[in-house]
């Protein structure tokens, strides 16, 4: 197999969005939502996080699972993260990809469009 070298991709950047729920069913249920409305290409779901903080002025230790989110439109998928999060304060921290496998990058950009045209034969369906 044909290594292909990541490459920067200024036209079409991709960015690492990283938040933390304290269950799976949350953590499903705000991936299936950025992916299926395009704002994010793939949400991987990593369990087994331990969380130790600080949260109104006691120490705290929560089990969490990591939200690992990848998108073209960061601030969108931050918002729609923001609105969909069972956190008082949820983390949201966008993380620029300083380079991209170009066969990856070419399927979140496509990713991105199928979702797209889809909501958007949706609202066409709902307005007819």
């Amino acid at each position: 197999m044909e290594m292909t070298a990541p490459v920067a991709a200024p036209e079409a950047a991709l960015y690492l969005v990283f938040s933390t729920v304290p269950a799976r069913e949350e953590g499903e249920r705000i991936a299936e939502a950025l992916v299926s409305e395009g704002l994010a290409a793939c949400v991987q779901l990593l369990p087994g996080l331990l969380s130790v903080y600080r949260w109104q002025g006691a120490l705290e230790r929560s089990a969490e699972l990591l939200l690992v989110a990848k998108t073209l439109r960061p601030a969108d998928c931050l918002a729609r993260l923001a609105a969909l999060h069972p956190y008082q304060v949820p983390e949201g921290i966008a993380v620029a990809a300083s380079a991209v496998l170009p066969d990856y990058l070419r399927w979140a950009l496509d990713s991105a469009k199928e979702a797209q045209d889809s909501a958007t034969r949706t609202q066409r369906g709902k307005s007819d």
